[in-house]
């Protein structure tokens, strides 16, 4: 029941209650034959079925047998959680770094350390900081045995649309050099206009997902969620309240984002699709979308604030093996030929699925001007320089992030203050982030 608590929990109440309910009803996911591999997984269909190709690719340089067990997106969590609930755990599965922590102390994931040390594949040319995710020592994220491959690095970077830039008659940014707040500023004034002369907005200069972005604003600001520890959350500087404020004021004060009004037909990212805004976030999953729109793109960095320094999130998403797999050796082989094998990323990354998860492929691909877009060193750049790890991927629960968005929406229409807001936010988000090494503690102790 403990085990159940936790893991059901970490999922919210709602997931919770879908998972438990479900858990009687759950097919074993594991294959009755030891020799057939079960690999769990999700994504869109176009790229359930690239991944499916990398696999029939093992299956015929290896002979091992896979089962495949695809999912969309917004109905995985759930299934996973029920297959292990329910003791039916795949060999092979995705995991988000998030949950590192918990499936390692509970005892899901296998250590596959052993498996790289003795693998002839380059595991030693994958993104340190990719790896890193999926190591932990019972303390820390980023130290001690490896826990998963990392199915992918992705780089959450800047672009803008050129062909926008072109018609407004605005100086298109450096793919070197970032903005200042104030330059980002007067290039989006001078992006937002009616150019159709019906006497309505119909361009923008940017569109801001909170969620998403507003982590860029904080570090580049010099502010951040918690301390070097991870114990401490810190949200409530001066910093921080003035990276909130300025995303605040592009919208309120400002104008050069769409309003409410204008956002409740047509949210920002479908604008963006419709060539209607200026800089917008082109993170490698959508390229092969973005590639086939009316207008030209391209990288550059996120604008910086007292810092001067740009900033940004790298997400990952991990392919782990069971514990209980009755073939963690071939489930590793999998998992890692998945991460690094040269076929299989000209398969995952020739179609646009992902940037290089090895550095020697990396530099080779950023020379291909030919595709969209041209400056494809900027996504090499944030994983190797500029990029941050969501500070929830170094906690055991990640509740006490989640809980500075629950009632934001006031703040980002300017009828709260915000450094109110932050001040009365904090140690609410505190009493999670507590919550969460507090229950790490007792899972520690209930499985040692």
């Amino acid at each position: 029941m403990r085990r159940r608590r936790f893991l059901t929990g970490a999922l919210g109440a709602a997931a919770a209650a879908t998972t438990a309910s479900a858990a009687s009803g759950c097919g074993n996911l594991h294959s009755s034959d030891p020799d057939v591999l079960t690999f769990m997984f999700r994504g869109s269909t176009e790229e359930r079925d690239v991944f499916a190709r990398a696999v029939d690719v093992f299956i015929r340089r290896t002979g091992i047998q896979v089962n495949l067990i695809s999912t969309s997106v917004d109905q995985y969590a759930t299934k996973l959680q029920t297959a292990i609930l329910g003791n039916s755990t795949p060999d092979l599965f995705y995991l988000e770094p998030t949950r590192t922590m918990a499936y390692v102390t509970n005892g899901v994931l296998a250590d596959l350390s052993q498996y790289v040390d003795a693998t002839d594949l380059p595991v030693d040319d994958i993104w340190q900081a990719g790896l890193d995710l999926y190591r932990f020592d019972g303390e820390s994220i980023g130290k001690g045995p490896l826990y998963a491959m990392p199915k992918d690095v992705g780089p959450f970077s800047f672009g803008y649309n050129k062909t926008l830039f072109e018609e407004m008659g605005v100086e298109p940014p450096d793919p070197d050099e970032p903005l200042s707040w104030d330059e980002f500023l007067d290039r989006c004034k001078a992006l937002t206009g009616d150019r159709d002369g019906d006497g309505k907005t119909d361009s923008w200069g940017n569109s801001v997902n909170i969620t998403a972005e507003l982590h860029s604003y904080v570090w580049s600001n010099g502010a951040d969620w918690v301390d070097e520890d991870a114990r401490t959350v810190t949200v409530d500087t001066p910093e921080f309240a003035e990276a909130l404020q300025y995303v605040v004021d592009l919208r309120e004060k400002h104008k050069v984002t769409p309003s409410i009004n204008e956002s409740e037909g047509l949210d920002g990212y479908q604008r963006w699709l419709r060539g209607q805004i200026g800089f917008f976030p082109v993170a490698p999953w959508d390229l092969t979308l973005y590639r086939t729109l009316d207008f030209d793109f391209d990288l550059c960095p996120y604008p910086t604030g007292r810092s001067g320094v740009s900033a940004t999130n790298v997400g990952s998403l991990g392919i782990g093996v069971s514990a209980n797999s009755r073939r963690p050796d071939r489930a590793a082989e999998l998992a890692m030929f998945l991460s690094c094998d040269p076929e299989a990323q000209e398969i995952i990354v020739g179609q646009g699925q992902t940037i290089p998860n090895t550095r020697t492929r990396a530099k080779e691909w950023v020379k291909d001007t030919s595709i969209e877009p041209q400056n494809k060193q900027e996504y090499i750049d944030i994983v190797e320089d500029y990029g941050h790890f969501v500070p929830n991927t170094r906690t055991y629960t990640p509740e006490w992030l989640d809980t500075f968005f629950t009632n934001i929406q006031p703040v980002l229409e300017g009828r709260q203050d915000v450094g109110e807001y932050l001040k009365a936010t904090q140690p609410v988000m505190q009493g999670f982030l507590d919550q969460g090494y507090d229950q790490l503690r007792i899972d520690q102790e209930a499985n040692s």
